[in-house]
């Protein structure tokens, strides 16, 4: 839980480097949050309202937190665009997410702590 809140105390935050383990925990509690806030949409009878809020609240800080992940493999955030090109460009994406971090310093910051 620590990752997600870690992410949305780092709201806008663009510049840097997000490990592997920080961005996909990120992915996962986004996931399960969405999931049961899907249980709870059906049981109260309101499709897609409280998840559709939620999902605007967190597009910034998963944009962040993937433009990071890009640069902790020392690529630009411009390839982000990829996933624009179906099918194809999201298996980049996955590819690129899954990647190990560069072990050193890289133009984006230092190996994140």
């Amino acid at each position: 839980m620590n990752w997600y809140v870690g992410v949305l105390k780092n709201y806008f935050g663009f510049s840097g480097r997000a490990h592997r383990q920080e961005y996909w925990m990120f992915v996962l509690f986004n996931f399960l949050i969405m999931v049961g806030l899907g249980i709870i949409e059906n049981i109260l009878g309101l499709p897609g309202v409280v998840s559709g809020l939620y999902s605007l609240a967190v597009f910034i800080p998963s944009l962040a937190v993937g433009f990071r992940r890009i640069h902790d493999i020392g690529k630009s955030a411009w390839w982000l665009l990829i996933g624009l090109v179906p099918v194809i460009g999201i298996i980049v994406l996955i590819i690129f997410f899954v990647l190990p971090s560069q072990p050193q310093s890289n133009q984006y910051g230092p190996v994140p702590a």
